[in-house]
């Protein structure tokens, strides 16, 4: 039978936590559970006998476990000098605290100063699921942890991909810095390079240092090499400064400014190319952008969001971060909001960096907004939609105009789980002044009151049926809108912030048929629509079907929102889980005068997990500005084996018959390091001196990702792989 005995003696240790082998990666421990003592100075000894010498001599044999409220030892026997302050312990020690795990042959503890010392010993810890052997550990309460003729890595024991090998480690307590001296670093066994010093991160706290440089190769930037150095300013604010070294431009500077001051929080990012290489003109070549997101007070905000360039063809010669090569422009947005449970006001400055050979956009300089809501007459609701805005153009000679709009608006809204019902009134008023419109067809002054009415029902019918032999809900949820807009002639008014919007069958109900407010449709129009979902037990959404369609019951007089037909195209949603890991999207719109499809976006997905990942798609637009575009798509994922995933994408132009991207990658990653190589050829998109888009030309690029896992950054995910390239990957189903 175990005996146990307590002893008022001081134990303690650093305080890290640990970390063990789960499989063949490391992987954390369960927390460290310490004996939950009173006094924190009593310890509590268990094992199959013990000798006590006067109370102050204690010698235990078999099984011994001495617990305390910092560590635990196991051993096969120990003893513990209450009058020298010492304890031993020998034979298969295991020592565990909140730090360390270590297994040694001779423990030793000096309880005066609280160092342990600990010979010939194997050690984990969770510092990132680091472990090794060392000859000596020394814990000190004070100092910290310092081990002498030690290994450290962060593979699993037996897959030891790579290692240090030191002649001592300090892991000293209250830093985030590890210190190793005389260092040989070791891939696969073989020795290849030697540091008589090294630093490396001992937690995940941040710290200035080198990160993990990024190779790659392109047409268009040749050889580039980037090497990134973290820079850790202070708690709340930080910096990365990475030169760019690209064999046929030179040398890119780019930096990151982080911060963070209360309830605000910033970023800055520049990117400079001094003589560019790559140009025949060696021109100079920069990007910038400026976010910023804060609260003045509990309903005030303050937001920026501002991005600029040196030319055109930045984004496609250099990349970004933040942009595509297919955008055509930039935002510059400074605003302040504020909101409440009755007001809500908006006031932003909004201008666009515009690429290539656009029309020029009108910037609002600024432009205000609110909206206010209450109940004063119970059930009926009071809106009042306002904004005054004044659009400035870049152009000198084009026209300029300050608008002010207030819509006030009576709704009579009833919800319940059943169905839904809106009855609203509203009165659209609008007033512009125009500038430098001689010539131009466009009036000074224009104000123009509109009536609009809209009558808007829901209804939700459930009833159980038979799904593929499954009991499930079926639901039936027609609705219907009646929507009328006065008409007046608008043909004086400039367009400010205004196009044509497209509709899917969600914006069939929107009532609007345009962006901004320079144009407002002449309605008299009945909308009708019907969805119907499977809901399986645990009430979650199997299929979901939508169709609906717009009929007009008058022409429309303005002439930007004329149509042909007396009715709308039909507009059909289709979500289906097809199976646990199938799901199949679709979106159509078909003209019912002459049955063709004008629009469609179909996709095919299956999806074992986050690395299964396969995705059919197809994209059609009858006419796009003009243009007609049909594309066709295959994205996957696929693991290869334990340690190898597969990553590719292809696109195909079918008006062209040509390829438009081509995307693989593969990766490689193990516990302890990671490698990941992409190989793409897209199209350019590059502008010419007119500002005109090649549609000709294509880039193919090549780029190589190494990274030692536990030391620095991490290697790039899978997922990370697949939202890469010209089209990435997004999920194209909306059920639940």
């Amino acid at each position: 039978m175990r005996q146990s005995l307590a002893f008022t003696l001081l134990l303690s240790a650093v305080s890290l936590p640990a970390s063990a082998v789960v499989g063949e990666c490391l992987a954390p421990l369960a927390p460290f559970e310490p004996f939950d003592s009173a006094n924190p100075r009593q310890i509590k000894v268990q094992a199959n006998r013990a000798e006590i010498q006067q109370d102050t001599v204690a010698q235990f044999k078999g099984n011994v476990d001495i617990l305390s409220n910092d560590s635990h030892i196991q051993a096969d026997e120990a003893r513990i000098d209450k009058v020298a302050q010492q304890l031993q312990a020998r034979g298969k020690v295991s020592y565990r605290d909140a730090a360390i795990l270590v297994n040694s042959n001779d423990v030793s503890l000096d309880m005066a100063s609280g160092q342990f010392n600990m010979l010939n010993s194997d050690y984990r810890l969770s510092v990132f699921n680091g472990r090794g052997a060392a000859e000596q550990i020394l814990l000190d309460t004070e100092t910290g942890i310092a081990l002498e003729d030690v290994s450290f890595t962060t593979c699993p024991e037996g897959g030891e991909d790579w290692k240090i090998v030191a002649s001592s480690i300090t892991l000293e307590k209250g830093k985030v810095w590890g210190e190793a001296r005389n260092t040989r670093f070791y891939l696969g066994g073989v020795p290849v390079f030697y540091l008589p010093y090294f630093a490396f991160p001992i937690s995940d706290q941040r710290q200035t240092g080198l990160l993990i440089p990024e190779f790659d190769t392109s047409s268009s930037t040749g050889l580039s090499y980037e090497q990134a150095f973290y820079w850790n300013m202070a708690p709340n604010y930080d910096a990365t400064i990475a030169p760019r070294l690209m064999a046929n431009r030179g040398t890119q500077l780019k930096g990151e400014f982080r911060y963070l001051v209360g309830q605000h929080f910033g970023q800055l990012n520049l990117e400079y190319l001094g003589n560019d290489r790559g140009l025949g003109s060696n021109d100079d070549r920069y990007f910038y952008r400026y976010v910023h997101s804060g609260k003045l007070s509990e309903n005030w905000q303050i937001s920026a969001d501002i991005n600029g360039l040196s030319d055109d063809n930045y984004l496609v010669d250099l990349g970004s971060d933040y942009y595509n090569r297919a955008d055509t422009h930039l935002y510059q947005t400074v605003g302040v909001n504020y909101y409440s449970d009755n007001l809500d006001f908006h006031m932003a400055f909004r201008d666009f960096e515009v690429l290539g050979n656009h029309p020029s956009t009108y910037r609002a300089l600024p432009e205000m907004k609110l909206f206010y809501q209450d109940n004063p007459f119970g059930d009926v609701e009071f809106r009042v939609h306002s904004e005054l805005a004044y659009f400035d153009n870049r152009q000198a000679d084009a026209p300029r105009a300050t608008r002010f709009h207030i819509a006030p608006s009576l709704a009579f809204p009833y919800r319940n789980q059943w169905g839904e019902f809106l009855a609203e009134a509203s009165l659209l008023s609008t007033h512009y002044r125009q500038q430098n419109v001689e010539g131009t067809g466009l009036s000074r002054r224009v104000e123009r009151n509109l009536g609009q009415a809209k009558l808007y029902g829901a209804i939700n019918f459930e009833r159980q049926t038979e799904w593929f032999s499954r009991t499930v809900t079926q639901t039936l949820e027609p609705k219907i809108q009646y929507l009328y807009t006065s008409y007046e002639d608008q043909t004086d008014i400039g367009l400010y912030d205004t196009t044509r919007l497209l509709n899917d069958f969600s914006g069939l109900f929107r009532g609007q048929e345009f962006t901004g407010l320079d144009r407002i449709s002449d309605n008299n129009q009945l909308t009708l629509g019907v969805t119907s979902r499977i809901l399986d037990k645990n009430n979650r959404e199997q299929f979901k079907l939508s169709l609906g369609q717009i009929f007009y019951l008058d022409d429309n007089r303005v002439q930007a929102a004329s149509k042909s037909d007396n009715r709308s195209a039909l507009a059909a949603e289709l979500d289906w889980r097809l199976g646990s890991k199938w799901f199949a999207h679709a979106d159509v719109q078909v003209s019912t005068a002459n049955d063709n499809v004008e629009r469609s976006s179909m996709s095919l997905e299956y999806q074992h997990d986050d690395d299964k990942i396969v995705q059919l798609n197809h994209r059609f637009v009858r006419d796009l500005s003009g243009e007609r575009i049909e594309q066709l798509g295959l994205t996957a994922s696929w693991p290869l084996s334990r340690n190898w995933r597969w990553v590719g994408r292809w696109y195909k132009d079918i008006d062209l018959q040509r390829t438009i991207e081509s995307y693989t990658g593969v990766q490689y990653e193990s516990c302890c390091w990671s490698l990941a190589l992409v190989v793409q050829r897209n199209l350019i998109n590059r502008f010419d001196i007119t500002g005109v888009q090649s549609t000709n030309e294509f880039e193919s690029s090549i780029s190589l990702r190494f990274s030692f896992n536990g030391l620095g950054n991490g290697a790039r995910n899978t997922r990370k792989l697949l939202e890469d390239g010209l089209f990435g990957y997004r999920q194209p189903y909306l059920l639940n």
